[in-house]
């Protein structure tokens, strides 16, 4: 049997368009099937509706101490970009690769599948496990129940790499928060009786205004060392999109806005919610008291618990070994790691390609970026099999 190179996996990656409203099952089952032509068993965990799977695998012997190889198969559109190559096509132009995915975060998946074979023949003494879940990039929604299910079912890894991509240096803490979908039901009047009505868009208004008082409160507090590693060195609160209203003369029956937490170390998300629902409970109290049929529902749609160094942690023992780097950094999205560590894992960032490139029209990974993080996965399995 031929095996595939990392760069021949990332071409077959690419070409499934797995945007995160759509199903990956296409894809999982190309790299169900690709595990299973090596004799390796792969394991699925559906979202409720059967349209979405992760998907992880165990190889090596049953024993613990072995290294998960972490990533996910989402990617974001490509509506209303312009590409100078098809997306879809992984496409070589001076050194990179051009492709939705390459870099955010296919790249790093291709290299995980192609480690499969290689620690296959090395005879490995320490497992290497992959884990690739679905809907990452709208708010990691499928890893957690991966996570649960892997560390209930297979032999507990020493260390868990989730691939994201950072130029291959180990990034040792991210941020965690949650997204909150906020409904505002008012009750439409004409504009000229504006008193006797309540406008969502109006109410909706308080609780944006809300969320920048408290950034501006958050920037002004003294800062921990810790804090101070993130850029910003802040909490932040984020209304990304809000829409609402039939017609300029109407006050709005609805308004819907989407609201996010991203949370420093040393601070905890729940407080946060806390705080929304006071002042949530704030503003329906003033809409009920024009119309007791007015109101305002929250539902979280994601929670991505945070990163936090570790002092001392394996993973990042494990990787700044494998990279040669002498010290670890921090960003501020969230990733799945923070699930993993939350389930008592030592885990650590580290991938090919660069942040600045993920999502982007043109993404693209460089060659030897590809090349870079293919040293890495040798190392490690030398590592694994030693």
């Amino acid at each position: 049997m031929t095996t595939l190179t990392p760069r021949q996996i990332l071409e077959k990656l690419v070409s499934f368009q797995s945007v995160s409203r759509d199903s990956n099952l296409p894809l999982i089952d190309w790299v169900e099937d690709y595990l299973a032509r090596h004799g390796v068993s792969a394991h699925r965990v559906y979202n409720a509706e059967g349209t979405k799977a992760n998907l992880y695998a165990h190889i090596g012997p049953d024993v613990e101490g072995g290294v998960v190889l972490s990533g996910h198969t989402d990617v974001v559109p490509v509506d209303g970009q312009t590409w100078t190559s098809d997306p879809w096509v992984l496409t070589e132009r001076d050194g990179r690769l051009y492709g939705r995915g390459a870099c955010d975060m296919k790249g790093f998946d291709a290299l995980a599948l192609a480690a499969v074979p290689l620690a296959l023949s090395a005879g490995v003494k320490r497992p290497l496990q992959i884990a690739l879940s679905y809907d990452e990039e709208v708010g990691c929604v499928g890893a957690p129940s991966m996570v649960a299910e892997m560390a209930e079912r297979l032999p507990r890894a020493a260390a868990v790499i989730v691939g994201e991509p950072s130029m291959m240096k180990p990034i040792s803490g991210h941020k965690g928060g949650s997204g909150l979908a906020i409904h505002l039901r008012g009750v439409p009047v004409h504009s000229s009786m504006l008193h006797k009505g309540v406008s969502a868009i109006h109410e909706a208004a308080r609780l944006v205004m809300w969320a920048n008082e408290v950034n501006a409160e958050n920037r002004a507090k003294p800062r921990t060392d810790l804090a101070n590693m993130f850029d910003p060195p802040w909490t932040t609160i984020h209304v990304g999109t809000i829409r609402g209203g039939t017609a300029g003369n109407i006050t709005a029956e609805d308004c819907w806005l989407d609201m996010a937490f991203r949370v420093i170390p040393g601070e905890q998300n729940a407080d946060y919610r806390r705080r929304l629902a006071d002042r949530v409970a704030e503003v329906e109290a003033g809409m009920k008291a024009i119309n007791p049929a007015a109101r305002i529902t929250v539902t979280e749609r994601f929670f991505v618990p945070l990163l936090k160094p570790e002092a001392g942690g394996r993973a990042e023992e494990l990787t700044r070994g494998l990279t040669g780097e002498n010290a670890a950094g921090v960003v501020s999205y969230g990733t799945e790691a923070g699930h993993f560590q939350h389930k008592g894992y030592s885990t650590i960032v580290c991938g090919p390609g660069d942040i600045a490139q993920a999502h982007q029209p043109d993404e693209y990974i460089t060659v030897a970026q590809l090349d870079a993080g293919w040293v890495f996965m040798q190392r490690l399995v030398g590592q694994l099999a030693a």
